[in-house]
């Protein structure tokens, strides 16, 4: 008599939607591999591309060389692509007095937050930053300016030690993948101090980073676990994990592959939230279902949020027919 099989467990998933590349990740990507495909390899990147390292890894095997400055760089005609994160004045700058064929992957949205730094500190203003310290994006953004032109911010308690009296003329710009919520602290934060303050008119976190963040609002209190699919210094993908932990959902896990899953985290659960971070793609999305599959029985529902179609267009020198 043979033995009765083991069933698996049921697990309702519920998918995010939106989640994954956002336009300005996808455009990043292709630009690199329009390169590639127009120039040949190597097509040199200063620092990542966009902070996935599956896809860093995939574009390397292609022919892309990943350097942390342009002194890396030789003087060979190879083009070098700057990442979607944006980068200091001082590097174009640089680029230039070299020779070297420079292709600006800077996400548009990002070059609006330059942009409206730039015109804040020519009207006069102080400019604050609301962002994290460090971040490849926020040390592009205070880059655009005169060394101590960008004041950084990170907190309200931040806001409290700023010395500027209140009738300074100021104005604030923020990170793109801020935490709406966080963000929105530091601002009212410095509204306060500041009355006159000017800011964006239209908010600075980008439209992706800010859907993801609502369709894992709308799910993490229903769910007794989360899976955030996204490496670790991906700024998006880390804000989701903490989106989904205040919320209501404790064992929020993010996770690069289905080898980084945390089993533990998942015993015992009768519903999972799933998203990804705006520059994990769809297939580590996949992946992972995969193997949490192998150990549940999943009946899989699509929490729809926010519905995007939005694109960006290719820099002028990729647009030329691609041989």
């Amino acid at each position: 008599m043979s033995a009765t099989p083991t069933l698996k467990p049921r697990l309702n998933v519920f998918l995010c939607a939106p989640r994954g590349f956002c336009a300005g990740v996808v455009r990043a990507i292709d630009i690199v591999e329009h390169a590639l495909r127009k120039f040949g390899a190597p097509v040199y990147v200063r620092h990542e591309i966009v902070h996935n390292r599956y896809v860093v890894e995939g574009l390397k095997r292609k022919g892309a060389i990943f350097v942390e400055e342009l002194d890396e760089v030789p003087d060979n005609g190879a083009p070098v692509v700057f990442s979607a994160h944006g980068v200091p004045k001082a590097v174009p700058v640089e680029a230039e007095s070299r020779k070297l064929l420079a292709i600006d992957a800077t996400c548009p949205l990002v070059t609006k937050v330059h942009r409206e730094a730039e015109i804040h500190y020519r009207r006069g203003r102080k400019v604050v930053l609301v962002g994290h310290k460090g971040h490849t994006e926020v040390i592009g953004t205070m880059g655009q300016l005169p060394e101590g032109a960008v004041v950084l911010v990170e907190s309200p308690e931040d806001v409290a030690a700023l010395p500027f009296p209140a009738d300074e003329p100021i104005a604030y710009v923020t990170q793109t993948t801020l935490s709406v919520d966080d963000m929105q602290e530091v601002v009212n934060a410095l509204q306060e101090k500041y009355p006159q303050i000017a800011g964006p008119h239209k908010q600075d976190i980008c439209y992706a980073t800010t859907n993801r963040q609502e369709a894992v609002k709308e799910i993490a209190h229903k769910v007794d676990a989360f899976i955030v699919v996204g490496s670790p210094n991906s700024s998006n993908s880390q804000r989701l994990k903490e989106v989904a932990e205040r919320n209501g959902c404790r064992r929020a896990q993010l996770v690069l592959r289905a080898t980084d899953i945390d089993w533990s985290q998942l015993e015992g659960v009768a519903s999972l939230g799933v998203t990804a971070g705006a520059s994990a793609p769809e297939v580590l999305v996949e992946e992972i279902l995969d193997a949490v599959g192998e150990k549940f029985e999943l009946v899989i529902d699509t929490i729809t949020t926010a519905t995007e179609d939005v694109s960006f267009p290719l820099p002028r020198t990729l647009r030329e027919k691609v041989a």
